[in-house]
């Protein structure tokens, strides 16, 4: 049998969905809970081939901050994001796994909010938005939005809102 005739792996045809939902959420057409289930293979594959750097507006539209603000979050700069949402270009590996990070916590916060209760009227990347900017007693009176600019303290942030859920930290 030749090689171009052995089936794809299940993991190379899973990475395929991923497309048209990071498209929705780029398009401000659907919700970021999708991207929080994305596998880590569907992960890689997004930022090797770069997020639409549209995604950065549709965050901060959706967030209700000043893109300036979220670039901080992000530690972009600001010239680069500029001129690549402008010219509707992909972001770099680096900026697209930090705004991946990021679109993928509100939708972790979304899922928390579905899992936990009622989520109608919830405005997940709004009270996303505000709890970056508020101190933090689990981290030192830090804001969360501070640890965005790398992969750990994206982590850290995400483990906070798991805490939440559980109930371990509020």
């Amino acid at each position: 049998m030749l090689a171009q005739e052995l089936p794809a792996p299940a993991y190379v045809l899973a990475s395929a969905l991923w497309r048209p939902a990071l498209q929705r959420v780029v398009d401000g057409l659907g919700g970021y809970q999708v991207l929080a289930g994305f596998s880590r293979a569907d992960r890689i594959d997004v930022v090797k081939q770069g997020v639409p750097a549209r995604l950065l507006v549709t965050l901060a539209d959706d967030m209700d901050v000043p893109r300036e603000r979220l670039y901080g979050w992000l530690g972009l700069a600001r010239a680069t994001a500029n001129r690549k949402v402008k010219a509707d270009e992909a972001l770099s590996q680096d900026d697209s796994e930090r705004a991946l990070g990021l679109a993928r916590l509100i939708g972790q916060v979304e899922t928390v909010v579905a899992e936990s209760g009622n989520p109608d009227g919830f405005d997940a990347p709004r009270w996303t938005a505000h709890w970056l900017q508020q101190p933090n007693g689990a981290l030192g009176g830090r804001m969360p939005g501070e640890y965005l600019d790398t992969a750990d303290g994206r982590s850290l942030v995400a483990s906070l809102v798991a805490q939440m859920q559980s109930g371990a930290y509020a």
